[in-house]
């Protein structure tokens, strides 16, 4: 990340793959360049390359900040869906491989880049998130689910309760993480993260409107008891 020193205010991706520490060496290989060429998918699909994002990598995941020029509202909702596709998509042809299931969170906020990565809040409230009791749960409790999605409560309220997010606020369930004697709050998708992309210019339909315009996302979210 360049500009070090300098204090930006950026949208950050965490994400980490469950269980990766009982897979074999060769199966550790495998899972990071599939979830690598599942996120470069899920991101162009709506126009991004991964190649911009300032990536800070480890063995079972990577913590990314995006461009500052970056509109977040595809990224917590079309690109959710996509990768959600992906990995649904690879997990249906795995034979008795184990399955890749994934824990994902988004947050935006303040940070300066550092000789070990990101320092400041931002990229301490994205990591606590991943790293919560609930969204792992939520990936243990189900194991037809591949993917596990949070945002922080900030994100939640600028971004996805605007209506300019794909994915719609009541299907988020509100949760508190208590790390280090902080409490961190966000909010859990809990249920699917599914259906086709959206027509950006397409007419969009009152808070009472059911009904779905040609090319709109049809988007089904079935119950889901969290602890």
């Amino acid at each position: 990340m360049k500009g070090d020193g300098l204090l930006v205010y950026r949208l950050l991706v965490a994400v980490d793959i469950q269980a990766y520490s009982k897979r074999d060496t060769r199966e550790q290989l495998l899972a990071q360049h599939q979830l690598s060429q599942a996120l470069d998918r899920a991101a162009a699909g709506i126009g991004l390359e991964r190649a911009r994002w300032d990536k800070q990598v480890g063995g079972d995941g990577e913590l990314a900040t995006l461009p500052e020029d970056v509109d977040p509202a595809p990224v917590a909702g079309d690109f959710v869906i996509g990768l959600a596709a992906q990995l649904r998509a690879l997990n249906g042809g795995r034979g008795d491989r184990p399955p890749l299931r994934v824990r994902l969170a988004l947050h935006h906020g303040t940070m300066t880049a550092g000789p070990f990565g990101p320092a400041g809040d931002a990229p301490i409230v994205v990591q606590r998130l991943l790293d919560s009791a609930p969204l792992r749960r939520l990936l243990a409790d189900d194991p037809s689910r591949d993917l596990a999605y949070v945002v922080s409560e900030s994100l939640y309220g600028d971004v996805v309760q605007t209506g300019f997010c794909a994915l719609p606020p009541a299907a988020f369930q509100a949760i508190k993480v208590t790390a280090k004697g902080t409490a961190f709050r966000g909010h859990m998708l809990t249920g699917r993260a599914e259906g086709r992309a959206r027509e950006r210019h397409g007419e969009r339909g009152g808070p009472g409107d059911r009904s779905a315009p040609p090319g709109a996302r049809v988007l089904e979210f079935p119950p889901l008891a969290v602890p």
